[in-house]
């Protein structure tokens, strides 16, 4: 485990840190980087879990405190633990190996039965992840961002953030992929949504959220399935959430967003979930920061009180 992490500054919402995966319920990591375009690389994300670490810092101080949007103490009455396992010693460049990095720290989580919670990178970080979790299939995969990622492969790389969905589709163990946030431009052309819903895909647009609710979603999640909710910070609408690569208007408001996490989460056995696409460098006052590490937050809460 040592050898795979750089331990944090500071964990997240005081989190126990060096403690063995068996010891905790959840364990919380940082995946810098992914797999890297030609000409595009990951550097961007290299802070990302760091930042999203300290936007809570003080929060951290008050655990104790009543948190509405969980209706009680962030980890609740019982005890939960929490563990923040620090960031993996990925490289900007280095696609093989940070996807070995990934896929290795995750299994080791889920093989101590714990819940792993990553903090990415870009959207081509899930790839592995995903891979990673095949002991917990049959697996329904929530998708929550502005774009399908069904491209088999983009500037001749098919393990990159076009084509998270199109890996995971040809996994045995994913038998379910709900999309939801959708808008826009994406990284899709018609024959990749065509092959998405041919697979099966059910893709919810953001406006088909604003018109009908999370219900709308949530009538197709079933009951007591093995999930993972993979949520892209540009799901968000960009008058919150500006600090994406790609900000498109007409997104999810937080309130949808921790709305739909933890109905999902009620409804589920949620087996893990990652948080991937924030920029810090597009984030000029913070509060996007903080808007995203809440969002991390929310699900820990919901994971509290179960």
């Amino acid at each position: 485990m040592a050898d795979l992490f750089a331990a944090p500054p500071r964990p997240f919402m005081g989190a126990a840190t060096g403690t063995p995966f068996k010891a905790a319920d959840a364990v919380l990591f940082g995946a810098p980087h992914g797999t890297p375009y030609q000409s595009i690389d990951n550097e961007p994300y290299a802070a990302t879990p760091d930042v999203l670490r300290d936007a809570l810092e003080d929060d951290a101080r008050w655990l104790d405190h009543w948190d509405f949007d969980l209706d009680g103490p962030l980890l609740g009455e019982g005890d939960f633990r929490l563990a923040d396992a620090g960031n993996l010693l990925t490289s900007p460049e280095d696609g093989a190996g940070n996807r070995a990095l990934i896929k290795e720290a995750t299994s080791q989580i889920v093989d101590a039965a714990a819940i792993p919670l990553m903090i990415g990178g870009d959207d081509s970080t899930p790839i592995p992840f995903i891979e990673a979790l095949a002991p917990a299939g049959p697996l329904t995969i929530v998708q929550i961002d502005t774009h399908i990622d069904w491209r088999d492969e983009r500037r001749g790389e098919p393990l990159g953030f076009s084509s998270t969905m199109r890996r995971a589709s040809e996994l045995a163990h994913v038998e379910r992929i709900i999309q939801v946030g959708m808008r826009g431009l994406g990284s899709a052309r018609r024959e990749e949504v065509e092959i998405a819903r041919d697979w099966g895909a059910q893709i919810f647009t953001a406006r088909d959220l604003h018109r009908g609710g999370i219900e709308t979603v949530m009538t197709h999640v079933p009951a007591g399935a093995s999930c993972l909710i993979t949520l892209d910070c540009d799901a968000l609408d960009p008058g919150i959430m500006p600090a994406v690569m790609a900000p498109t208007p007409g997104g999810l408001t937080y309130t949808q967003s921790i709305d739909l996490i933890g109905a999902v989460i009620a409804k589920t056995n949620l087996v893990a979930f990652d948080l991937i696409e924030f920029v810090p460098g597009r984030d000029h006052d913070g509060t996007a920061a903080i808007t995203a590490a809440r969002l991390v937050a929310n699900v820990i809460g919901c994971l509290a009180r179960k």
